[in-house]
């Protein structure tokens, strides 16, 4: 038997119990850093199937290290599992992580046989927009010693290399003063007027930016009351580009925005966060080109967006692996149009039966695509050479 039918009949076993993961986190889901019955079923799962594994890490509760297999070449495979606030597994973490789960038991069953070392790094707090889960990790050296990284995230549809921009999360506050709105306006300073100047300088700015940069936010605290002069406003904004460097330029001019906000009424602005962006995702040619023939074998239809692909764009701390490491961030679509990611109604296509197959079909894939780095001599080589 070759090494990808030991993986498939491997994987087979374990099968059911994958789904069923995969429902089990979709029905409680959790948010960034309080990961905690996700983390706990996803590291039990490993370490039932014989993997080592390290909980905690990093001084992360929620992160978790599984090692299995003493093979020269190291791959790394990802495991989200955080929710999105009000709207649950909007973004199908749990499929990541039930993938995930998969594609090293598969791997494992073979990962000596071809020169494999295989890890799942628990990676909390992906959504978190500022630090995220494996910014922090690689900080702290989790990814120490591995030659390659993968993940496949949920989407309407299949595409190897999505757009995935650079973002910056922060949080601003403006500090004015109260007074009675009524009797004595002219007494206050109106931190919610800060907020409304910056927010309309913000639209005007948006016709002097790249069509790849994007300016999003809400605001957190508008006041508290309408017969008192609000003294006390907040906002949360995320601005991405398509490159650090251009996230950089575009921050700047925002910030600026909101700088004219407190200079126009009076107010004190307070920029906190934003110092741990994520970056934008290189996908490395090669095992992309592995993955799509492993997908494509199992009956996947790859999409190519054309000119669509920069618009369909979103972010994640997975760029900042693949700066690190040769890396892949493939989407795999769940069937789930006209619903996409981030509504409601693509949080329930993530536990209906295209979801399932993708389960099964994306953890299969990344477990082939990994003995396939490690019998290309050629990538593995080149992957062996690489500082880890």
């Amino acid at each position: 038997m070759d090494a990808k039918a030991g993986a498939r009949e491997r994987f087979t076993t374990v099968q059911d119990s994958l789904i069923a993961l995969s429902h089990r986190i979709h029905a409680n889901p959790e948010l960034g850093f309080e990961e905690e019955k996700a983390s706990t079923w996803i590291a039990d799962m490993l370490a039932d199937a014989g993997f080592t594994v390290q909980r905690g890490i990093c001084d992360l509760p929620t992160a978790f290290i599984a090692r299995a297999g003493n093979g020269p070449l190291h791959i790394g495979i990802c495991a989200e599992y955080d929710c999105l606030p009000g709207i649950g597994h909007a973004c199908g973490h749990n499929i990541i992580a039930a993938m995930a789960v998969g594609a090293a038991i598969a791997a494992a069953k073979v990962a000596n046989d071809v020169g494999l070392t295989v890890s799942v790094i628990g990676t909390p707090a992906e959504e978190a927009g500022d630090g995220g889960g494996k910014i922090l990790l690689l900080e702290r050296g989790a990814y120490t010693g591995m030659h390659a990284a993968m993940m496949v995230h949920p989407a309407p549809f299949d595409v190897v290399d999505p757009a995935i921009l650079a973002c910056s999360m922060f949080e601003v506050r403006y500090t004015g003063r109260e007074s009675h709105a009524s009797a004595f306006p002219e007494r206050g300073i109106n931190a919610a007027d800060a907020l409304t100047v910056a927010q309309t300088a913000i639209g005007l700015l948006r016709q002097h930016i790249r069509s790849t940069d994007r300016i999003h936010g809400i605001i957190t605290k508008g006041g508290d009351a309408p017969n008192v002069i609000p003294a006390h406003t907040a906002a949360k904004y995320i601005v991405r580009a398509k490159t650090l460097a251009d996230l950089d330029e575009i921050k700047a001019k925002v910030v600026r925005c909101f700088e004219a906000g407190a200079l126009a009424t009076g107010s004190t602005l307070d920029i906190l966060g934003g110092q741990k962006p994520y970056a934008e995702h290189v996908t490395d040619p090669e095992i992309a080109v592995l993955y799509q023939r492993n997908a494509e074998t199992l009956g996947r239809k790859i999409r190519d967006l054309g000119s669509a692909r920069d618009r369909a764009a979103g972010s994640t701390d997975m760029g900042n692996v693949s700066l690190v490491m040769p890396s892949i961030h493939p989407f795999i679509g769940i069937d789930s149009l006209p619903a996409v990611n981030h509504q409601p109604e693509f949080t329930a296509h993530c536990a209906m039966p295209a979801a399932n197959k993708a389960v099964i079909d994306g953890g299969l894939a990344m477990a082939w695509t990994a003995i396939d780095l490690a019998t290309d001599a050629k990538v593995r080589d080149r992957l062996l050479r690489r500082v880890a």
